[in-house]
């Protein structure tokens, strides 16, 4: 496929965008546990544009560890400021929403939680295991901080034994400081390399936002870098500014190039899976990601180890 690499600034949103509202009973119920338990999700926090699909469909990512974010990443719509508390109570609150919605996949995210010494990890180990104690068949992805390096912290939410341990780079290097300073690019591809060594059947996986300004050539080699380093599973989704104030928009990509990004992930690559798209976010179709990387390992004899 031939296709120009130059970016294409457009000025109003393509109609591939238009998202449609529909509160239905799946819907209405998913809200009203979420209120009545006192819990977060990503879908509200960082306003994606997939909550009514996803809630519909009875699947919806939690957020664990406060709704305050220590860091202030400039694409990111969740609040930020620190608490200083934890509510240990969370888990099993979570589990609960996850069983009484019936779910055989669940997302576990956070938000940052540097003012914590193990960045919040006993919390999400803690999440897992009373998922685990209520639901044994639930598949479980938890998308997780780096833990500022503190690799300690992560071998306790390895060992707790999720089915995905994800984790987002979100840009390319050359853009990482001006986008979420706190973050580094090193640090986020060797979490991936120690998920790897402590336990090589954790399914890992890493997600891409686009439009911010990279250029082609960074954003392939972004995906060279997490392959490299054992990502299998990866989302390639695009930059939405979430109100005036956070990072501009530099253009929206067109769908060919999602595909076309798909295209090298998967055949070049050697990627399991790429969900690449417009609409794309970290922990859409999840469920469907996880059961195709299964597959796959059941394929190359490596047996139900990946469970």
């Amino acid at each position: 496929m031939t296709m120009a690499r130059q970016p294409i600034l457009l000025q109003k949103k393509p109609d591939w965008f238009r998202v449609r509202r529909e509160h239905g009973p799946n819907y209405v119920e998913l809200r009203r546990l979420v209120l009545q338990e006192g819990l977060h999700t990503v879908c509200q926090e960082a306003r994606c544009p997939n909550i009514y699909e996803c809630w519909n469909q009875r699947t919806a990512t939690f957020m664990i560890l406060g709704d305050r974010c220590t860091r202030a990443c400039r694409f990111c719509n969740v609040r930020w400021g620190r608490t200083g508390t934890v509510d240990w109570d969370e888990p099993r609150r979570v589990a609960e929403a996850v069983q009484r919605l019936g779910l055989d996949f669940a997302v576990i995210t956070s938000v940052n939680r540097d003012d914590l010494p193990d960045g919040g990890a006993a919390i999400f180990a803690a999440t897992v295991r009373e998922i685990r104690a209520r639901l044994p068949s639930c598949g479980i992805e938890v998308l997780i901080p780096d833990f500022q390096g503190n690799w300690e912290a992560l071998r306790t939410v390895v060992e707790a034994r999720p089915e995905v341990i994800a984790h987002n780079v979100e840009t390319v290097p050359r853009l990482f400081r001006r986008i979420q300073p706190w973050d580094d690019y090193g640090r986020s591809l060797e979490l991936f390399r120690q998920v790897r060594a402590m336990d090589p059947d954790i399914a890992l996986k890493s997600g891409v936002i686009v439009g911010m300004g990279e250029t082609w050539d960074e954003l392939v080699s972004v995906l060279q870098d997490l392959r490299e380093v054992g990502v299998e599973i990866l989302t390639i989704g695009q930059y939405l500014p979430p109100t005036p104030r956070h990072y501009p928009l530099h253009r929206y990509y067109t769908l060919e190039e999602f595909e076309e990004l798909r295209r090298i992930g998967e055949e070049e690559l050697g990627y399991v899976y790429v969900e690449a798209g417009p609409l794309v976010r970290s922990s859409y179709h999840a469920k469907e990601q996880y059961e195709r990387y299964r597959a796959r390992r059941l394929q190359q004899g490596v047996g139900d180890s990946a469970k």
